[in-house]
């Protein structure tokens, strides 16, 4: 009973978090946070820009759910926004921009999922290594130069709206979407919680967890490439140095959410939550022309107070058995 309460907790609480931050906006800056107009077109901007990393954040959640955690989500990122940048130059149109973006991410995540299931690495050795080679691809790809985007369909998504939405927010939507049925409703997701829980169990339950340790490395590729052409859009342009951190963001708002770093529990609403916390978080920063440097103090604060909580909260859930087979 407790157990399953503990996500809709968790969700409500993070919502609390939120709301506080909007309150936050609406004492330093009452002029945006109370003027409707002002408010939404901020609310607007904060969805926009946490489009890219939340998608990216949707792939982290399932590897780290599975009990794995990838490094080179940023880099992967960043080589997806030069490999398809350099297709669009070469006259193969919107299809093989797209094609090539989600291709590439795939590709590596491919890899990644190959290197730790069938060749037996670290997850946290494997995606280091890729995310220092797929960086380097991209700058000799590159020539460390930024390469401007002129097919004009990756760059409406970010202008051009649906319901009030630009398209990068609507693409974000869909991607969490898609997640959320993936991880609650289908054996794939259920396969997901037990490899992450306990992959021996999962072993004898019968799940091959090799195969589904490399499909949830190919997700999170897949997702950098989603994510890539997110970030094209936005700056009509692909660079090397795209993605810079996205790696840290994207495992802080998976933990912020209530993913543990030790697998087998998770949720796509909480790591929702955790993208838009941070979002806003920067947004505040922004608006009320604070140092960056801050704002990164203030998210590793939060990201160990998350840690803590999961740790105390673990503590508890094992001394409660117990306590219950000793009566």
């Amino acid at each position: 009973m407790n157990i399953g309460s503990e996500p809709v907790k968790r969700t409500l609480a993070l919502a609390g978090v939120l709301v506080a931050l909007l309150v936050i906006g609406a004492i330093t800056r009452p002029d945006i946070f109370l003027n409707a107009a002002s408010f939404w077109s901020n609310e607007l901007t904060v969805l926009t820009l946490a489009a890219a990393i939340g998608v990216v954040t949707m792939g982290m959640t399932f590897v780290m759910i599975g009990g794995g955690i990838d490094l080179s989500v940023g880099a992967l990122l960043a080589l997806c926004t030069v490999w398809c940048t350099t297709v669009a130059t070469q006259s193969y149109g919107v299809t093989g921009v797209i094609f090539s973006a989600l291709a590439v991410g795939t590709g590596a995540g491919i890899v990644n999922g190959l290197l730790i299931a069938y060749g037996r690495l670290v997850p946290f050795i494997a995606t280091l290594a890729m995310m220092v080679a797929a960086r380097g691809l991209a700058q000799k790809i590159s020539g460390s130069r930024t390469q401007i985007n002129h097919v004009e369909f990756i760059n409406d998504l970010a202008n051009n709206k649906v319901l009030g939405f630009p398209y990068i927010v609507a693409i974000f939507a869909v991607v969490v979407a898609v997640c959320w049925v993936l991880l609650n409703r289908t054996t794939f997701g259920r396969r997901t919680v037990a490899v992450g829980g306990n992959a021996e169990a999962a072993r004898l339950a019968g799940i091959n967890i090799k195969r589904h340790t490399l499909l949830l490395y190919a997700l999170s590729g897949l997702c950098c490439g989603i994510a890539a052409l997110i970030v094209v859009a936005q700056t009509t342009s692909g660079s090397n140095t795209n993605g810079d951190l996205y790696e840290l963001n994207a495992i802080a708002a998976a933990i912020i959410g209530g993913t543990a770093l030790t697998g087998g529990r998770g949720t796509i609403v909480g790591s929702l939550f955790g993208v838009l916390i941070f979002s806003q978080i920067a947004n505040l920063f922004t608006i009320n022309n604070l140092p960056t440097e801050t704002q990164r103090i203030v998210n590793g604060a939060i990201i160990v107070g998350a840690v803590l909580i999961q740790q105390f909260r673990l503590a508890d859930f094992r001394r409660k058995p117990k306590i219950h087979s000793g009566g």
